[in-house]
């Protein structure tokens, strides 16, 4: 393997990724802005703060689901077409909050069942990312991605809050809908068209639930799999009980880690060479849990920020395992193993959210932090045979 990293300038060359890139800035910064303002109005109309924290966590609920009986769409429809189709949806859903009078349980549900498809629009995204741009360059188009989520969320969240003061929360929706009918243009007139990877199958449940075995039973993929997933599962459920335990400022500590994890993963995809990039896997992955150990003795804000910061750094780990990754899956079935591979990450982050956040009931909030920690160090351990590169 050439130690030669690929450039930005190697990456921003091909503009088929330019558009993929621009279409995904607005898609993170979009998403961010109309899950706040769908928060916001679920609050006013019912006065429940239950309600709105369902309301913003809505659009991630579906991701299980979409992942285990449609991600087989990703790879026998043509991957422009189901981009624009996700825009399209995500613009059709956010006028019809912001303007058809809906009830609460219909935009809720509305929120739900359009979210089903999310896997599959991601999927076919990431799959076309290795055809576009080859080895290492792939790589850096992973870290850019992931930079560009992290700072999108961010920047959507600040847009969003200022958005909302301005014009309410219809006002925010519109503004949603405006960016996805941007990217869907951008989509339809910048990226050339694409067959299908596999137009074959029966039935699109029957077909991702049998390639989804196909997959879980490949040893090799199942491992990496789970090394990209369980770490983190960890490293998420620490985050979501630093709302109980910092109160009001866990913003400012929520905001560092996602600023901690657009630097990780820009210093390791950038200057990080690919062999090193992946023999930094394991080390990077274990080192998630250790800033966590910390919160056993009870830091302040500002150490406390710094910790997660530390932590959501470490996240680059998984750039050593794409490559990897890449050449494990089947060509031919590309875009659901990206999409299992997302809808996987997402699910677990929900089940450390809910079992770090239940020790927390029993324990206390600064000791499950810490057990979550030193539950993400043994999960690198167990998993270190994925987590290292392998021999030539």
């Amino acid at each position: 393997m050439s130690e030669r990293g690929a450039t930005f300038k190697d990456v921003f060359a091909v503009k088929e990724f330019r558009v993929l890139f621009g279409s995904f800035a607005l898609l993170v910064g979009g998403d961010s802005v109309k899950m706040l303002a769908l928060s916001v109005l679920v609050y006013d109309r019912t006065g429940s703060p239950g309600l709105s924290a369902a309301a913003y966590m809505a659009g991630w609920l579906p991701y299980i689901f979409g992942g285990l009986f449609l991600l087989s769409l990703a790879d026998r429809l043509p991957p422009r077409g189901l981009m624009i189709a996700g825009e399209v949806v995500r613009l059709v859903v956010c006028l019809l909050m912001a303007f058809a009078g809906l009830p609460v349980w219909a935009m809720l549900a509305l929120v739900l069942v359009s979210g089903l498809f999310s896997p599959v629009f991601g999927a076919a995204r990431n799959a076309l990312l290795p055809d576009l741009l080859p080895g290492d360059a792939f790589v850096l188009a992973r870290s850019l991605l992931g930079v560009t989520s992290a700072s999108a969320q961010i920047g959507g969240m600040a847009l969003g809050g200022g958005i909302l003061a301005l014009t309410g929360p219809a006002g925010a929706l519109a503004l949603t809908a405006g960016l996805s009918a941007v990217a869907a243009v951008v989509l339809r007139f910048g990226l050339p068209y694409r067959a299908a990877r596999n137009a074959g199958g029966r039935g699109t449940i029957r077909t991702t639930l049998r390639v989804n075995r196909g997959l879980a039973a490949d040893r090799r993929v199942r491992g990496l799999l789970l090394a990209m997933w369980v770490p983190v599962m960890f490293l998420a459920g620490a985050e979501a009980v630093l709302v109980p335990y910092l109160g009001a400022a866990a913003g400012v500590a929520l905001a560092a880690a996602a600023c901690g994890m657009a630097v990780g993963e820009f210093v390791v995809g950038r200057f990080v060479a690919p062999g090193t990039r992946e023999r930094l896997s394991l080390p990077l992955a274990a080192m998630i849990g250790v800033p966590w150990l910390g919160f056993a003795l009870q830091p302040g804000v500002v150490v406390a920020a710094a910790l997660a910061a530390l932590s959501a750094g470490c996240m680059a780990y998984q750039l050593g395992l794409q490559r990897r990754f890449v050449t494990a899956v089947p060509e031919d079935v590309r875009g659901q193993a990206f999409g299992l591979q997302s809808a996987g990450l997402m699910t677990g982050q929900a089940v450390g959210a809910a079992l770090v956040g239940g020790l927390a009931e029993v324990t206390g909030t600064h000791q499950a932090i810490a057990v979550s920690g030193g539950l993400a160090i043994l999960a690198a351990l167990a998993l270190a045979r994925p987590l290292r590169p392998e021999l030539p």
